[in-house]
């Protein structure tokens, strides 16, 4: 997975008086969700903290440390949530024990959130559309497509698989208007296999959000980004002075990192970023630390602070094979033509999974951020395969960035990009809100 920009980081700078500091960050993109609590029951951190999608980004970056990484965390549970309803035997109790989203299940837990995420309370522009591309002729269970129908307002259309093109056209127009011309292309021809393939599953999240606080465009300038690998870039860098909730911590064997909190202007969705203290301190030995508990954490002890933040003016678009990293967390029947069970999406033929993949698309700029996620998955009968493509919001690597919701989050991407260039400087404790001009 790769960006289609040179830049991917931000910039922090600690305290005055000390030297500014240049080194990985990680960006979580999270969904803070207030209308949780006036309209469902509040979520515990079982249910919305099944850290899927966590864990998946944790063995991509352990695969390609200087790769930038884009995920979204919500596309995966979404997706794996679509074949859990589909699934039995031992395929689904490997994407349930996998997922823990606790008493309540999958398709409660999963509902709740995407009721939660597209409410007309968040001022911020939110839609998840999901859908399933049937082979002309083919049958699918009344069950599965009602339950689907239900938790994840699934559609299904009918294709032709057998003309790959027309199929992936198809799709990729589904895919292209649903994410508001973010994600192109998702599908290939190649993906499909005109005599095997019977369904494409699809999920797509577009996000759009202004800044709570805006960055000044006259504030913007061309700054040294430095990537992991030692290169060095002039980008644009985004920078105000203001005051923003952020705080600090360690990791168990006491590697100290900062966090702070970037809110769009509804406060339900925020960026939050987190970064090493020290500039020896490889990205990768604190992101194994983070998950849903560490970033629920993050947001009951972060305090309102006046700071500097300069960050990256960038587009990243990532895209990634989600099946070696869903294996090593446990999920291995589904890719298994002698062993899936996908006995509830039909019974007239063995489906099972051959591929899944994610394409990502995140931009960040003055006003803020737009990103965008689309995933599929392709069910083929026998040997072949399943192709997923998923995109999702996520994080950049130097830093981690996270999309959060109140009082509990569900994270909408995350992600960490290769460059080092974060600097975060706290001029004073200040409490009213604030911004600045800033060189």
């Amino acid at each position: 997975m790769g960006i289609e920009a040179a830049i991917s980081g931000y910039r922090l700078s600690l305290p005055e008086g000390t030297m500014n500091w240049h080194f990985p960050f990680f960006l979580v993109a999270t969904v803070t969700l207030p209308s949780v609590c006036s309209q469902f029951n509040p979520l515990s951190l079982e249910e919305l903290g099944s850290d899927t999608g966590i864990q998946v980004f944790n063995q991509i970056i352990k695969s390609r440390p200087l790769d930038n990484v884009v995920v979204s965390p919500h596309g995966i549970a979404s997706v794996l949530g679509m074949l859990q309803l589909g699934a039995d035997g031992r395929t689904k109790k490997q994407l349930t024990t996998v997922m823990r989203y606790g008493v309540n299940g999958v398709g409660k837990v999963l509902k709740k959130i995407n009721k939660a995420i597209v409410s007309k309370k968040n001022k911020d522009i939110v839609t998840v559309a999901n859908a399933v591309f049937v082979k002309n002729g083919s049958k699918m269970e009344v069950p599965f497509v009602t339950r689907n129908k239900d938790v994840f307002q699934c559609d299904v259309q009918n294709v032709d698989f057998e003309d790959p093109a027309s199929a992936c056209d198809s799709i990729n127009v589904w895919v292209r208007n649903e994410t508001r011309g973010m994600i192109d292309n998702l599908l290939s021809p190649n993906l499909i296999d005109g005599a095997l393939t019977r369904l494409v599953l699809v999920n797509a999240v577009y996000f759009k959000g202004l800044w709570k606080s805006r960055f000044q465009p006259e504030n913007t300038k061309k700054r040294t980004f430095v990537t992991a690998d030692g290169k060095s870039y002039q980008v644009p860098m985004l920078a105000q002075l203001s005051v923003f909730r952020c705080g600090s911590t360690s990791t168990p064997n006491d590697l100290w990192y900062n966090f702070i909190e970037l809110p769009y202007h509804g406060e339900s969705i925020s960026m939050l970023i987190a970064l090493p203290t020290e500039s020896s301190t490889p990205l990768t030995a604190i992101i194994p630390h983070i998950s849903t508990k560490t970033i629920d954490s993050w947001m009951s002890t972060m305090v309102p602070k006046r700071v500097q933040v300069i960050l990256p003016k960038f587009t990243a678009v990532a895209q990634t094979d989600l099946k070696e990293p869903l294996k090593v967390l446990g999920i291995t029947e589904m890719f298994d033509p002698s062993k899936a069970n996908f006995s509830k999406i039909t019974r007239s033929e063995n489906l099972h999974v051959s591929q899944i993949l994610q394409k990502a698309k995140i931009e960040v700029s003055e006003d803020g951020t737009k990103a965008s996620a689309a995933t599929s998955k392709n069910w083929v009968v026998s040997q072949d395969r399943l192709g997923c493509r998923g995109r999702e919001r996520a994080a950049v690597r130097p830093s981690t960035e996270q999309i959060r919701s109140k009082p509990r989050f569900h994270p909408g991407t995350v992600g960490c990009p290769p460059g080092d260039s974060g600097e975060f400087r706290q001029v004073k404790d200040l409490h009213p809100q604030s911004s600045e001009s800033v060189s």
